[in-house]
């Protein structure tokens, strides 16, 4: 039977657990990024810093 496993606060299958597990392991080196289209460098002078996803962030203003 298939039961779910809580990961990351997001019920998941037993099989997706075990897909993540292993890739976790996996060395970048051996990770296909063919499928993702280069980025220029005046995209990456755009890009900006996704803030809500740093940790102990202090309001100052407070």
């Amino acid at each position: 039977m298939n039961n779910p496993v809580l990961y990351k606060g997001v019920y998941i299958s037993e099989e997706q657990y075990k897909r993540i597990k292993n890739m976790h392991q996996l060395p970048d080196d051996e990770i296909d990024y063919s499928d993702i289209p280069p980025t220029s460098d005046e995209q990456l002078e755009r890009m900006k810093e996704n803030r809500r996803r740093r940790k102990n962030l202090k309001n100052v203003a407070s």
